[in-house]
């Protein structure tokens, strides 16, 4: 195996799994506020912050980022209350009559259902995933794709691996037409940009590179002709090992920091005086995500065979994916592709050019003291610290493999899948499925028809990581009990 040493780090216990995922034309303006929902933080409410080794200062900037989150719209409203209210008018027939004789608030938790809503956990008349205003407007926040649950209770900062965003944009378009309502920049966008293809996913990327195109070095906005883009689903990372990881994405090529945080907010509205503006709240956002810590594992676990399981990591893993005992070390190593063998769409949409320009922007530093390193050739995908990892999945950048227990055993994945409940897969470890050879042909539900996710699409492969074959069935069971543990 061939990898690049990037850095290595020593650090206190606590983290996760990352990894992400298609191809069109991209018509940046009208996509832009999707941005900022998919990309900066995931955040557990104030009250449930462990921050043992920070002082009250720095505890007290973490719950400020939180409040910014979930109560601040930093991009124009995408619809707003009475527009909600009325989606289930377009809905499918049987589930629109359904709704219809239902009432208000039933009607509200059916919606929620839908798109991968939740309440969320300090205030659950609101939902966690929207900034909602006095006014009713809805704005989509950080939690859309990062705000999940775990057993089946919203967790913030987990992967919400079942937002269904295209889905609702469609819908929220439809309804705003029959109630005569102005369309917004996403309902528009929507029309000539995939928002994501597979319940969960997002085009998030994309949308970054696509933003960074229209501005200059300092963020002053350009008129450039549209560009063209190779369109990606990514699975939203947890961010619980934000702390760990020295840099941003799934390659490793943005040194991590507070401006890094920023660069989705980039709609013609918010000019350079807008980043210069809210710079110092978003070291508060930068001091939240670091406050981060995976959950822990609550069913039953072996403990001989966990410890055995240790034992394998440590001695086949571990060199890739760190170590668990404190002190804990994260080696932050890449793997070149020719080895990791995972699908190369994600590293080779973001062309070099894309990645130099970010190097010599605002937020990169460039020319300041505090100027970041920016790797502008990556050649392969950093392998993530694996705190958390049992409730991260899906797994692989692309959000392919619907358990861990597929993961390690690669001759075995699905080709074609989907979620058959929010029940938690204690003997797979990850989501509840079902494998089907194809997607029904005859389901017009398209919430359904995007909860299938189908492997042999572009940028949607599950090979790769194959490094588990090696292993005997008794030492994949081992490992398997062990990341439980982490």
């Amino acid at each position: 195996m061939n990898y690049l040493p990037i850095e290595s780090i020593s650090i206190k216990p606590g983290t996760i799994v990352i990894m992400f995922r298609t191809s069109v034309f991209i018509f940046v303006v009208s996509a832009a506020s999707i941005l900022f929902s998919c990309c900066v933080a995931s955040a557990v409410p104030p009250k449930n912050i462990d921050t043992p080794t920070q002082d009250d200062e720095e505890t007290q900037r973490a719950m400020s980022g939180y409040r910014l989150l979930v109560d601040t719209p930093f991009l124009k409203s995408d619809f707003n209350q009475e527009v909600f209210d009325d989606l289930w008018k377009v809905w499918p027939a049987k589930l629109s009559e359904i709704a219809r004789s239902a009432t208000p608030a039933v009607r509200r938790r059916m919606a929620f259902q839908r798109y991968g809503l939740t309440a969320r956990p300090d205030n659950p008349d609101k939902p966690l995933q929207y900034v909602v205003d006095a006014a009713g407007n809805w704005t989509m926040n950080c939690f859309a794709c990062h705000g999940g649950k775990v057993y089946g209770k919203p967790f913030p900062g987990a992967p919400n691996n079942r937002f269904a965003l295209q889905t609702l944009t469609e819908e929220v378009r439809q309804t705003k037409l029959q109630n005569g309502i102005p369309l917004a920049r996403m309902d528009l966008g929507s029309l000539v940009i995939p928002l994501g293809t597979t319940n969960g996913t997002t085009n998030a990327v994309v949308f970054g590179m696509g933003l960074m195109h229209l501005r200059d070095k300092d963020l002053n906005v350009l008129v450039s002709p549209p560009k063209r883009f190779v369109h990606h689903d990514m699975d939203a990372p947890a961010w619980w090992s934000f702390y760990k990881r020295p840099s941003l994405y799934i390659d490793g090529f943005a040194q991590k920091g507070h401006r890094g945080l920023m660069q989705f907010l980039m709609i013609p509205e918010n000019d350079r005086q807008f980043f210069l503006e809210h710079e110092e709240e978003f070291q508060d956002v930068y001091s939240y995500i670091s406050s981060l810590r995976a959950p822990a594992y609550n069913g039953e676990i072996d403990e001989p065979l966990a410890a055995r399981g240790q034992l394998l990591f440590e001695s086949k893993c571990s060199q890739c994916h760190g170590t668990y005992e404190s002190p804990s070390v994260y080696p932050n190593i890449r793997i070149d592709l020719n080895d990791i063998g995972t699908d190369p769409v994600r590293l080779n949409a973001l062309e070099v050019e894309g990645r130099v320009k970010y190097s010599q922007s605002w937020f990169a530093h460039a020319g300041e003291d505090m100027e970041q390193e920016t790797v502008v050739d990556p050649k392969g995908y950093v392998a993530p610290p694996l705190d958390g990892i049992w409730a991260s999945a899906p797994y692989l950048h692309n959000g392919s493999i619907p358990t861990l227990w597929h993961l390690l055993n690669p001759d075995s994945r699905p080709k074609v899948w989907r979620p058959v409940s929010e029940r938690f897969d204690e003997k797979l470890v990850g989501i509840s499925i079902e494998e089907v050879s194809e997607v029904p042909a005859s389901e017009s539900d398209v919430v359904i028809r995007r909860s299938y996710f189908d492997t042999r699409k572009f940028g949607k492969s599950n090979k790769g990581h194959d490094y588990p074959a090696e292993l005997s069935d008794s030492e994949r069971k081992a490992v398997l009990e062990y990341l439980k543990t982490l």
